[in-house]
């Protein structure tokens, strides 16, 4: 029971209101459009999670052949192909056939998967923060909704014209006038060391996506800027802080956990890239990047560069090695996107957005 207090009505004091307990509509309750309600409701909830496993469990089948063949060697070889897809010569390996010097050794593009879209990560925090704490802390009131336009376009833009433009203007241009001047880093981070290329690389590569993750991670981080309560700022500010150290010392921490998990969606939306990356990489295969200039490749630019040539393996291994790749892939991202949802919430405390929990 719950009590709301002294209720006054004609005979003086009555006394505590008694509020009887909510309780469960039963079935019976229910007329039978309630109930085709409640089950449509039920079904479209269930939806995404079914579409989930059904995608999981169709991927894994179709993947566990190249497992199969290729046991650890998958996670540590160095050599991608298909083999020789010309002769009916098999090579038969765990009991699995697939054609003639066929190798699926996915170590590069995991390799590139995981380090183009940390440097991209580690480029995009910086400026996402940096531009919403300019928006939001600077910028007159009447123009930020004007220039925050600008930020949210770039989720909008096709990553097949961020690809073509990073090719035709963005890495040439990069190769020509900084590239060069990087290099000197080389006697300090030896990765910087070497020849520049013209443009398609993992630096480049990273660029773009950073770019691309940009917003994603702005916009998270401007609603939470936006939880920050303005007397604890005001009281800084009081003190004789300057608006940057009010921005270093309450609004940052007050917010750094909630960052954290935008970052981390934003990791996993570089991670998925693919055509933007199969543009600027130079797509190289059975290698590693010499350097921070030179191409590389990711394993969903590797799926969509060699789907067209799998479809003519008539054993099928080619499809099921592409199809491991996927796997690989998916199961990255999925436990990034969980982590990142398991990190809002315990800083939200289970409300929508990843609001912080105080200096």
């Amino acid at each position: 029971m719950r009590f709301l207090g002294n209720a006054r009505g004609t005979g003086g004091d009555a006394g505590p209101t008694v509020v009887p307990p909510r309780r469960r509509l039963a079935d019976a309750d229910l007329t039978r459009r309630d109930r085709a309600v409640r089950a449509a409701f039920l079904a479209a909830a269930l939806v995404p999670t079914l579409m989930l496993l059904f995608l999981a469990a169709e991927m894994v089948r179709e993947a566990i052949p190249a497992f199969v063949y290729s046991g650890s060697n998958f996670f540590t070889g160095q050599i991608f192909t298909f083999g020789n897809l010309y002769v009916t010569k098999e090579t038969i390996h765990n009991g699995v056939a697939a054609p003639h010097g066929a190798s699926y050794g996915a170590l590069p593009f995991i390799f590139g998967t995981l380090v183009s879209s940390l440097i991209a990560l580690l480029i995009a925090v910086p400026v996402a923060v940096g531009a919403v704490l300019a928006l939001t802390e600077r910028v007159p009131t009447r123009l930020q909704s004007s220039l925050s336009i600008f930020l949210e376009l770039l989720a909008g833009i096709p990553s097949v014209v961020y690809g073509f433009w990073g090719i035709l203007v963005f890495g040439p241009l990069l190769a020509k006038h900084v590239f060069p001047s990087l290099t000197g880093l080389g006697s300090v981070l030896p990765f910087f060391r070497g020849g520049v290329g013209g443009g398609e690389g993992l630096l480049t590569a990273s660029l773009i996506l950073a770019v691309m993750i940009v917003p994603i991670i702005a916009a998270t981080t401007r609603e939470l800027i936006r939880t920050v309560p303005i007397l604890a700022k005001e009281g800084a500010l009081a003190l004789g802080m300057t608006q940057y150290e009010t921005a270093k010392v309450v609004t940052i921490p007050y917010v750094r956990r909630g960052i954290l998990a935008a970052a981390i969606l934003g990791w996993a939306r570089a991670l998925g890239e693919t055509m933007a990356v199969l543009m600027i990489s130079g797509n190289l295969l059975n290698g590693f990047p010499v350097n921070i200039y030179s191409p590389f490749s990711t394993m969903a630019a590797t799926i969509v560069a060699m789907l067209d040539s799998a479809l003519t393996d008539a054993t099928g291994m080619a499809i099921h090695a592409l199809a491991a790749i996927g796997v690989v892939l998916l199961v990255i991202t999925v436990a990034t996107n969980l982590i990142g949802r398991l990190v809002i919430r315990r800083v939200s405390g289970g409300a929508v957005l990843p609001v912080g929990r105080g200096i």
